[in-house]
């Protein structure tokens, strides 16, 4: 039995490979009303696609997102909406020389070993290239959140042991790197470069917040928010650690100190720190969600690489086609789009939390 569908009331079914002729993406449960069009969802197409600087993949996507039902006269319906992207530059060939290989890091291995059969072109489901699928729905998640005032957005922290020092939102979109620090934004790209010319690959960290989440959102036990949202960061292809708020530095802190104090601030609640990440007990309390992902270096490099092969022979491969040398800034929008689409789902799910 596969999972290809995300969330409870407000649920996303991604489509497609990566080689295949489309992949798509299926919104479930969006309520009527919500101000949508292709344009809007374009947007977000835009920044998660190739081809965008000479740190991405070349492979020319255009990425078009095309709203095949579910959306009339601007407005969503309450009914499914559908939403396709072909691919346009696939190019399998660069695949048929590593067919029997199973690639290190990779789900070759893993799938061939689940299922029996596997598409070995560009790695068919387990493609990176399906999270086009999960910014397409996320767009549609973001116009829902946008329209309660809640405001979802990500930004490379560090790429490798390079980290940024200032913040500047403004500055997310200004740089190929998508980092809040300009300046460290252009040690962060000639340091990818350099790796690229290596024929290797480079792994980052991306932080993800939201502001004006309301607080009550959340379904414990088992649908905590920092759970649930935890789940779909950890998703994304490449990522490998996530953490909320203070995360793992916890670890190291005392109670007085992580605890954090609440006060009255004109009139409502408000909190002297945010160690943690906005959410207590599984529900939100309020403050700013912050959450922090860890994404592993791109599996396909341009180095020999060990490895075996369906004949259980051990063999040398080199891995062609067309890769990022470090997915960190095309992985800002996904990671955005699980932030809505979670946060989106716990809004719907919490409007029969009480009377």
């Amino acid at each position: 039995m596969s999972s290809n569908t995300f969330g409870k009331i407000f649920r996303l079914t991604t489509w497609g490979e990566s080689h295949g002729p489309a992949v798509g993406a299926i919104v479930d449960g969006c309520p009527a009303g919500i101000a949508l069009s292709e344009e809007k969802i374009q947007i977000q197409m835009d920044r998660r696609r190739v081809g965008q600087s000479d740190i991405t993949s070349p492979r020319g996507e255009p990425d078009k997102a095309e709203i095949m039902s579910g959306v009339f006269k601007g407005k969503t319906t309450g009914t499914p909406i559908m939403i396709m992207v072909h691919n346009k530059d696939s190019r399998s060939g660069s695949y048929e020389n590593i067919k029997t290989s199973f690639r290190p890091g990779h789900a070759d291995y893993t799938y061939t070993t689940k299922y029996g059969f596997y598409d070995y072109r560009g790695g068919g489901r387990a493609s990176a290239r399906e999270t086009a699928s999960r910014v397409a729905g996320g767009a549609v998640a973001k116009e829902l959140l946008s329209s309660m005032g809640i405001d979802v957005f990500a930004h490379t922290v560090a790429i490798s042991d390079i980290h940024a020092k200032t913040f500047d939102r403004t500055q997310i979109e200004k740089n190929d790197i998508r980092c809040a620090d300009p300046v460290i934004a252009e040690k962060m790209k000639q340091r990818i470069l350099d790796i690229m010319n290596e024929g290797d690959s480079l792994g980052g960290i991306i932080d993800v917040v939201a502001l004006g989440v309301p607080a009550g959102l959340g379904e414990p036990i088992y649908g905590k928010l920092d759970a649930e949202l935890a789940a779909g960061l950890m998703s994304i292809n490449a990522v490998k650690g996530v953490e909320i708020g203070a995360g793992f530095t916890v670890a190291k802190m005392l109670g007085s100190k992580n605890n954090d104090s609440m006060y009255i601030k004109d009139g409502k609640p408000a909190f002297a720190s945010n160690n943690s990440g906005g959410i207590d007990g599984g529900i939100s309390n309020g403050n700013d969600i912050v959450a922090r992902i860890a994404v592993k270096p791109t599996s396909s490099i341009a180095k020999q690489q060990n490895t075996i092969n369906t004949k259980f022979e051990e063999i040398a491969i080199q891995v062609e086609g067309r890769h990022d040398p470090c997915i960190c800034p095309r992985a800002v929008p996904v990671a955005e789009a699980m932030m809505c689409l979670v946060l989106a789902d716990h809004v719907l799910r919490n409007r029969t939390s009480k009377i």
